[in-house]
């Protein structure tokens, strides 16, 4: 059907809806009435649906036409943003990208830090999971959990990765335990917290087991509570629903606010870490620059 209608009717009908006013339209677009109501009519004979009812010079959407106003201001304004990069003068915002639990629960903080301290730069985040796109070169700036060896990005550490179980203090307390004396096997009898192992380095509760120098001499139970993402382990630790396998540099704020507490000693230091990534093969920004910059110096 599409192919049957000029495309300048949609623009012609946005134009009336928002200012239920033929005359008016034709202003805006610098065509006469008489044209804005020809181009309605022929917009309506193609759809086969009356899209206004006219009573004298008072104009209403009929529900066909609310429905359809409501998609084309959207698919304008959609348009209008795609285009913004192709403006003259224009400063591009800095584009990175962080998986979901980097985003959360420290590049967050950050970046509204970065935006108090520069409001004229602008920044858009691409929160996802997926390393394709975590890696593309389409971003200016990105954080990988990685080893610190990339071919298309030159990456600094910020954080390696330290696991270790920790629990809100109101679990700890419902438990009867002392936070700083569990030991790994009393850990393993408790309400264990995990999460989908999406990659194949990440490491839940049966690896980090595994790992640490004394491992519980009884088999592993299921965990209790097992969530898609991190971030939901993390929160449901908060909520104090049980242990949660917590990465230091991920969830300083917390162990620092003392909304989570490390339980015994035994961590795991897995060998990965966050890495703050700039393009090997093209120049930074100086905006970009910048943010790279106080990501590194942040606290």
């Amino acid at each position: 059907m599409l192919e049957r209608i000029p495309l300048e009717a949609f623009r012609v009908f946005d134009a009336a809806c928002r200012h239920m006013n033929f005359s008016r339209a034709g202003r805006e677009l610098h065509i006469t009435q008489a044209a804005v109501s020809r181009r309605i009519k022929g917009l309506e004979d193609h759809l086969g649906a009356q899209l206004f009812t006219r009573r004298g010079r008072n104009l209403a959407l009929t529900p066909d036409g609310e429905r359809l106003f409501q998609r084309v201001r959207a698919t304008i304004e959609y348009l209008e943003e795609s285009l913004e990069p192709f403006r003259g003068g224009v400063p591009q915002p800095i584009s990175i990208a962080a998986s979901g639990s980097v985003s959360h629960l420290w590049l967050g903080r950050r970046l509204k830090d970065f935006g108090k301290a520069s409001p004229n730069i602008s920044v858009r985040l691409l929160t996802t999971d997926t390393p394709s796109e975590l890696a593309s070169e389409t971003n200016d700036l990105v954080i990988l959990y990685s080893t610190g060896e990339h071919p298309r990005w030159n990456l600094t550490l910020l954080m390696k990765e330290v696991l270790v179980p920790v629990a809100s203090p109101a679990y700890v307390a419902q438990r009867g335990l002392v936070a700083d004396t569990v030991t790994v096997t009393e850990i393993a009898g408790l309400d264990l917290i995990d999460y989908e192992r999406a990659n194949a380095h990440w490491i839940s509760f049966r690896q980090w087991f595994g790992r640490i120098p004394s491992p519980p001499k009884q088999r592993l139970p299921h965990p209790r509570l097992t969530f898609s993402t991190y971030i939901m382990a993390v929160e449901a630790a908060l909520g104090a629903e049980g242990v949660a396998l917590g990465s230091i540099g991920l969830i300083e704020e917390h162990l620092a606010s003392g909304a989570l507490v490390r339980l015994g000693a035994a961590e795991v230091e897995t060998g990965f870490g966050y890495y703050l990534g700039m393009p090997r093969f093209r120049s930074l920004s100086p905006e970009a620059a910048l943010l790279h910059q106080h990501l590194l110096t942040a606290e």
